[in-house]
């Protein structure tokens, strides 16, 4: 199965702040917030959710194709992906941009809050997916994360008019768009991404419910942090999936896209929704329990020792075949 993946790519400036950000917040003043939190950590990291689900799948041995847009300072970057079996030959290179950055702020209760500069990201609308498919052979999947909002919608297009099945992740991106464009990014598509908030924001903006979401899409994943994954399909019975045991928690970010990469690998193999949960669990843990979204390592024995204790020997079974 080859599977593209479409979506930011990006450096990330990860800060700490020691405090609560609801403890900085004044009830009454929240139309005029002012603040500055002094952090006491930064770590420089690769990210971008697009790089980040590509590597995650290079990393469990499936090499996805990565489809997005950077600037002339990405070749140290593009060289750490292609070591760690992502395709990066269809990421266009911006002739007057930087790569996209984003900058966020955790804190203690692992609360965040971002901003994303855009850069050469806003060039991911001049690809064309049909160009990716003829240099690869085929594509079976395109993972449509968030991106260039032009971007997105052209891939998604291009996508139903090629028919090529496709999987709506718009995840960040959620928040500067209306209910038409998230209509439309959402209506045909194989699958649907989110979080437990953007399911209930994405019901809200279109005015679907969640029955009316499940007739315009082929299945919904839902993650549900520490209770793991909800996976849903009209006339069918939702399959949930719980988390794998963490040892300690690092960092929350990247762990949404830890999950898909692990997800979208099972697919590759052709294993059940289930077991691809699972795999996108397990995976997701390893990244929570490191600084930064591609800094974990996926020893294979260390890795079916614990999705063993975590699901179970058939299941551990099923997936180590493909785990090679």
């Amino acid at each position: 199965m080859r599977i593209a993946v479409c979506g930011s790519i990006a450096n990330d400036h990860l800060m700490t702040f020691p405090g609560r950000f609801s403890d900085q917040l004044v009830a009454d003043q929240l139309h005029t917030v002012s603040l500055s939190f002094l952090v006491d950590r930064l770590d420089i990291r690769r990210g971008g959710v697009g790089a980040n689900i590509a590597f995650g799948m290079g990393q469990l041995g499936v090499r996805p194709v990565l489809v997005g847009a950077a600037g002339e300072d990405f070749e140290e970057y593009r060289a750490w992906l292609e070591r760690h079996g992502v395709d990066t030959e269809s990421v266009h290179i911006s002739e007057v941009a930087h790569t996209a950055r984003f900058v966020c702020t955790t804190d203690a209760d692992n609360n965040q809050i971002g901003s994303f500069y855009t850069g050469a990201m806003s060039e991911a609308r001049n690809i064309e997916l049909q160009h990716v498919a003829d240099r690869v052979g085929r594509l079976d999947l395109v993972l449509i994360g968030a991106d260039d909002p032009e971007g997105m919608m052209r891939h998604t297009e291009e996508c139903r008019t090629r028919g090529i099945p496709f999987a709506a992740d718009y995840s960040q991106q959620i928040a500067r768009m209306d209910g038409e464009g998230i209509r439309n990014l959402t209506d045909g598509a194989t699958y649907l991404f989110s979080n437990e908030y953007e399911k209930e924001l994405i019901e809200t903006k279109t005015g679907w419910s969640d029955e009316e979401v499940l007739q315009r899409v082929g299945t919904r994943v839902t993650t549900l942090g520490k209770k793991g994954a909800r996976i849903d399909r009209a006339g069918q019975e939702p399959i949930v999936v719980g988390v794998a045991e963490e040892k300690q928690k690092a960092d929350p970010t990247g762990v949404g896209d830890a999950f898909r990469a692990g997800f979208l690998s099972g697919l590759a193999w052709g294993v059940s929704l289930e077991r691809a949960a699972q795999v996108g669990c397990m995976l997701a843990t390893l990244v929570v329990e490191t600084v930064g979204t591609q800094e974990y390592e996926l020893k294979r024995v260390h890795f079916m020792e614990r999705f063993t204790k975590a699901y179970g020997h058939d299941a551990a079974t099923e997936v180590q075949a493909h785990l090679s």
